[in-house]
């Protein structure tokens, strides 16, 4: 469930003359049921709400006043989110022969053509006051209230964002509210300048279309936030602009060292512009530093899920998930005591929005099935990362609705994915690809593979010092000393590790590798540094350089790089 909650306007939207029809009245009852949350947003005052509408019970929060007072009718707590309204503002009216004023915690609210009047005494006043319309009423309010503002602070009392509720309105005052929200409706009877707004414009007027909104929730979820607010792009071709959104789950695979944290980090920034909430698991120490998150756990420290949960708690806090201090082969367990709970927050919540779950062989492996690896039944909003998706559980791999395939083993990886789930390969995959191109394939759709230009990250990729100096790197991107007759098989899974295994070796192992290259081959193909690679690539061509002083440079090179910074 994607969406979980209405926000509905009263007047000319939920009510019509001031009264809700008892057939609105049993569809909100059947909405509440489905385990969804009701707000009602509304200019009126909260007294002469309570006076007309005796069915506050049925909502969660009332957001009154056009935002600027908030009541929980379960506690039948107030909570003022706005200054009262200065006395001498309400004076000044009233000297200017305004006689139509009601006065609320916040508000004060006249009729039209008083907005003229109304603005005169807040230029002569000096006074922070905005008139907002609505139909006719004339509000006054502190600048900057308005319904999304108040229904913003009914959203972090219930811990929802904002994309997972439909707003539903009718006239000026509703611009905001319908923008803000995962999608804005508005009813058939709305202003036409509402409608533009709108993401969906229903056939109903008043309650009878708010009873057709509530249908629509029910029966689509997903299918109703398919704007802009919700999709990622992930790159381009010239046929125009590549997206994800719910209810998708992408895979990302490819070679080592391809790019594929890179296209990662691109979509965690789109995400954070669209106000998409994620959270990572990263078992190697790729994402620390990633910009708009935080991160739990390091080489030295294992996070918690209770940590986990707790932060993700706000819809604002995207988390890192740093599983490297965790041993290999712990981490699938520490991945499936996290999921429950993760997979009960989204339930709750419908957040996070993204789950991006890197070195997926390794934590959903083809060995498990969904009940072992605690995956929830919907896994929408799910990024699989991987270099050997055949290595992947084929449950999990089942729910794929998209790939990325990256690198000049692209096809392979797309070829792998439709072996495991036994489909025939997508039309299109026999076409050329060029070196920069990334095959992406709509897998729930008929359409053929694209060949897009992948969106770039604009934060700095910062090399991952820990996880290369600290971490436990696997099997095929270790360095292995064997010297000239493969007569040893001594494994470095970091380059601390490297470090201490180059200082005891003898000589003639060392140069083995040194004049064969093998050294600047690992740094810029499992360590991924192109830097470090040329810089060892130099030492190693330098022939004039005695054993002992080729080994103190290369060293020097890796602390300068990886451990000094890590480390200090």
């Amino acid at each position: 469930m994607y969406v979980m909650a209405l926000a509905t306007d009263y007047d000319g939207t939920l009510a019509e003359d001031g009264v809700v029809r008892p057939e609105t009245l049993e569809a909100l009852k059947k909405l509440r049921a489905t385990g969804r949350k009701l707000l009602l947003v509304t200019g009126r005052e909260l007294p002469d709400l309570k006076r007309v509408f005796p069915h506050t019970d049925l909502f969660d929060r009332v957001v009154v006043e056009n935002g600027a007072l908030l009541y929980s009718p379960d506690t039948e707590e107030e909570r003022p989110l706005a200054p009262a309204p200065p006395p001498e503002f309400v004076a000044r009216l009233r000297q200017k022969g305004v006689e139509e004023i009601s006065v609320g915690r916040s508000i004060v609210a006249t009729w039209e053509p008083h907005q003229v009047t109304a603005l005169e005494a807040i230029n002569e006043l000096g006074l922070e006051l905005e008139i907002i319309f609505n139909k006719g009423a004339v509000m006054v309010l502190p600048s900057g209230v308005n319904k999304a503002t108040g229904l913003k602070s009914a959203l972090e009392e219930m811990q929802l964002s904002f994309l997972n509720v439909v707003a539903v309105g009718d006239a000026e005052n509703d611009h905001a509210l319908l923008r803000t929200c995962g999608c804005g409706a508005a009813v058939t009877n709305a202003l036409p300048a509402l409608k533009e707004t709108a993401d969906l414009v229903l056939e109903g007027a008043r309650g009878a279309g708010v009873e057709e909104l509530i249908g629509q929730i029910i029966e689509l979820d997903y299918a109703l936030c398919a704007n802009a607010r919700h999709q990622v792009p992930i790159g381009e071709d010239d046929d125009g602009t590549v997206e994800i959104g719910p209810p998708d789950v992408l895979l990302i695979a490819g070679s080592s060292g391809i790019g594929k944290s890179t296209l990662a980090t691109a979509l965690s920034e789109r995400m954070r512009e669209r106000n998409c909430q994620f959270c990572v698991f990263d078992p190697e120490g790729d994402y620390e530093g990633l910009e708009g998150a935080v991160t739990l756990g390091s080489s030295s420290a294992t996070p918690t899920d209770s940590e986990v949960l707790e932060l993700l708690a706000n819809p604002e806090d995207n988390v890192v998930v740093n599983a490297l201090g965790f041993e290999v082969e712990e981490r699938p367990a520490f991945f499936a005591e996290l999921m429950p709970g993760l997979s009960a927050l989204r339930a709750k919540t419908g957040r996070p929005h993204w789950l991006i779950i890197d070195e997926a062989h390794h934590l959903m492996p083809a060995s498990r099935d969904s009940a072992s690896l605690a995956l929830s039944d919907d896994r929408s909003g799910m990024i699989m990362i991987t270099v050997h998706p055949d290595a992947v559980s084929p449950d999990a791999l089942a729910a794929v609705t998209a790939v990325a395939a990256l690198g000049p083993k692209a096809r392979e990886v797309i070829e792998a994915l439709c072996t495991t789930v036994g489909e025939a390969p997508p039309d299109g995959l026999d076409e050329p690809q060029e070196e920069d191109e990334v095959l992406f394939w709509q897998r729930s759709t008929d359409a053929p593979v694209r060949r897009i230009r992948v969106e770039k990250p604009r934060q700095t990729r910062k090399r991952h010092t820990r996880k290369y100096a600290e971490g436990h790197m696997d099997e095929q991107t270790s360095f292995y000393f064997r010297g000239p007759k493969n007569e040893m098989n001594l494994r470095a899974h970091n380059l601390m590790m490297f470090l201490q295994i180059a200082e005891g070796i003898d000589d003639k192992t060392w140069e083995h590798h040194l004049r064969a290259g093998d050294y600047s081959k690992w740094f810029e193909e499992r360590i991924g540094d192109p830097d470090l690679a040329a810089e060892a690539a130099g030492i190693e061509e330098d022939r004039a350089l005695s054993p002992a002083e080729s080994r103190d440079r290369i060293a020097e090179a890796v602390r300068r790089r990886y451990t000094a910074p890590a480390l200090g």
